[in-house]
């Protein structure tokens, strides 16, 4: 099976930029619906039976549980059904804010998956990460950077970059000053504790993952490195869509009649919308050629 590359052109270069794709980008996608419908399904249930799915957990975590289910249903997972049938049909932009909405839906499933008590949505959440893990994965090796980035070439690559530096850097120092103080003393971190955890994921998956990732795609952009701008666009849709669950929680803390903690709210919304605006910014930078950027091949073409 071969990929029938389209033509995109550089303004930099006489000659065309051929837009290859690595390999079919058409299994990713739709492996990444499935993972949609499950995520869906079983958000859905979280909602339905609370105490049946998240009963072990402290009131903390619930919170966190309903908030996170109702932006799941809500917004990432007919998102990521949109943004894939966009991307099958040749968007670039759909394609790089899916890659964001995958990127989420992993981070948020190893938290599903690990953290809480085994039950009856266990083996649909093991089914979802591997199934967005492998769609993540899949998908960043389907795109050419060198072709992405030939399409970027007024974008707001400072702007963007800087901001992920920064955030990389403001949210590792706030991770740190919780961590560093609790392993001086030989306590949990306060962010585990209230979760009733022995370590809190997210400080695990940011200081490992998340974080490194985003201030190296600033890097990448402020040096105008094509790679950049595979990672930068789903590093910011990565960023909006985590934002959300944490503006949702205090109102379903006060709901449940558990302490709201509004104080998190107006720095994540400031962020959040910074980030969508970026997102916003950067995607509108791109000059779509007249063919898509993914041609998938049908089965057995030469």
């Amino acid at each position: 099976m071969t990929t029938i590359p389209s033509v995109i052109v550089d303004p930099h270069t006489p000659e065309p930029v051929p837009a290859r794709v690595g390999r079919s980008a058409r299994p990713w996608l739709w492996m990444s619906i499935a993972a949609a419908v499950i995520a869906a399904a079983g958000s859905i249930v979280g909602l339905a039976a609370v105490g049946s799915i998240y009963g072990r957990e402290t009131a903390a975590f619930v919170d966190q549980a309903i908030a996170q289910d109702i932006v799941n249903l809500a917004v990432v997972a007919p998102a990521i059904i949109v943004l894939a049938l966009s991307a099958r049909r040749g968007s670039l932009n759909a394609y790089l804010a899916w890659l964001g909405a995958m990127a989420f839906t992993v981070y948020n499933y190893v938290i599903y998956t690990l953290s809480i008590h085994v039950g009856p949505l266990f083996l649909a959440w093991v089914a979802v990460l591997g199934l967005s893990l492998y769609a993540l994965i899949g998908g960043l090796a389907a795109l050419d950077p060198r072709s992405v980035g030939a399409r970027f070439v007024s974008a707001p690559r400072r702007a963007v970059g800087w901001f992920l530096i920064v955030i990389a850097l403001l949210f590792g120092t706030l991770w740190l000053t919780d961590i560093v103080p609790a392993l001086l003393s030989g306590q949990v971190p306060a962010a585990a504790r209230d979760l009733g955890l022995p370590a809190n994921p997210v400080h695990v998956l940011d200081l490992a993952f998340y974080l490194p990732a985003a201030f190296t795609a600033g890097l990448l952009l402020l040096r105008n490195d094509a790679e950049g701008y595979v990672l930068a666009p789903a590093l910011l849709g990565f960023l909006t869509l985590t934002g959300l669950p944490i503006m949702v929680t205090p109102f379903v803390a006060g709901q449940r009649g558990d302490p709201p903690g509004w104080a998190v709210l107006a720095p994540i919304t400031v962020v959040t919308i910074v980030s969508i605006g970026l997102l916003i910014r950067l995607l509108s930078a791109n000059r779509e050629p007249a063919g898509p950027i993914l041609e998938v091949a049908e089965p057995g073409s030469r």
